[in-house]
């Protein structure tokens, strides 16, 4: 498999492996390829208590990147004879609602993002006087510490949009549009302002109501014919990086379309050309490790990142290593 430039350390757990006290070394061999095959085929590959975990994440509807991080979960979650709950909403007050509920249920564990930190800090305060156990996952990783979780799963969204501004300046890129879907956004804030950061050229912020993609096209479409100085542009999301394909062709605009995040969409829209590069936050990791993490917890007391957020990203995917992961983006995992 060809090589991906890596912006960032990628922290993650290994494989654990459970011994039998008495066993001999073939019977131990033969437990653990028995646990193995029991997970491929989607059964619990432990026998610990049936502990329910509950993850509530800022997506709205139709994400096809909180798709990918729900199914790391539930494959995790299948794993470890986890009961996996899974509810979203992308207003602050109403996920809080979620997690408020999630603690009235009495779930054994909560995995949460912070896109919204301070619309969550109230209802991260309420588990933590539950005793509910807490891992945020993809945003919020400032404030995860502060509001009581054990531990923050993602990419820093800092460090990320650094990575963007030194790949354009390495694409000679003049002038980039960072395209906001999500106002009130904490990490998408953070990613423009990071490529900013970088970026030997100007970076102009554009926001648009994500919900409404004619309206994102049309936003992308006016400011392209506005300013045809505009060499690149740059999605925050997977599903904004063909809208913003559509919009440079509807401007007549010759602006390289790059995004963050990667699915099956955008890997083919690299293969063919139509897209620059993506940044891959590895989603599907999030999800599983955060199961596996809270897992281990409870099994086990263990915690990882020592205080440090546990990355899962940034990855430059361009062209050519867009091809090797087609298997992966296909089956939806990354």
């Amino acid at each position: 498999m060809a090589r991906f430039r890596t912006r960032a350390g990628i922290a993650w757990a290994g494989a654990l492996v459970v011994s039998l006290a008495g066993c001999s070394a073939t019977g131990g061999k033969r437990a653990e390829d028995a646990r193995e095959a029991a997970a491929a085929q989607g059964r619990a590959a432990v026998n610990t208590p049936r502990w329910t975990f509950a993850m509530i994440t800022h997506s709205g509807d139709g994400d096809t990147f909180w798709d990918i991080v729900q199914s790391g979960a539930e494959q995790a979650a299948r794993k470890d004879n986890i009961d996996f709950l899974y509810s979203h909403d992308d207003e602050g007050q109403q996920q809080a609602q979620l997690v408020d509920a999630a603690v009235d249920k009495k779930v054994d564990a909560i995995i949460v993002t912070l896109a919204k930190p301070a619309a969550m800090k109230a209802a991260l305060a309420r588990a933590a006087k539950a005793g509910i156990p807490v891992i945020t996952v993809n945003s919020g990783s400032a404030e995860s510490k502060a509001f009581g979780a054990l531990a923050h799963i993602g990419q820093d969204e800092a460090i990320a949009g650094r990575a963007v501004g030194e790949e354009l300046n390495e694409r000679g890129r003049r002038k980039a549009l960072c395209v906001l879907h999500e106002q009130g956004n904490v990490g998408h804030e953070q990613r423009c302002a990071g490529v900013a950061k970088t970026f030997a050229g100007r970076v102009e912020n554009l926001y648009v109501n994500g919900a409404n993609m004619p309206d994102v096209q049309s936003a992308m479409e006016a400011k392209l014919q506005a300013d045809p100085a505009i060499d690149a542009v740059v999605t925050l999301g997977a599903p904004y990086a063909d809208t913003a394909v559509q919009a440079r062709r509807g401007a007549g605009s010759k602006a390289e379309i790059d995004t963050f995040d990667l699915n099956a969409k955008v890997a083919a829209g690299l293969r063919k050309g139509d897209l620059g590069f993506a940044v891959d936050q590895q989603p599907y990791l999030q999800g599983y490790q955060a199961v596996d993490l809270l897992w281990l917890y409870k099994y086990n007391g263990d915690v990882l990142g020592g205080g440090a957020p546990v990355l899962t990203g940034p990855q430059i995917v361009t062209k050519d290593q867009a091809a090797a992961l087609a298997a992966y983006t296909e089956r939806g995992t990354r």
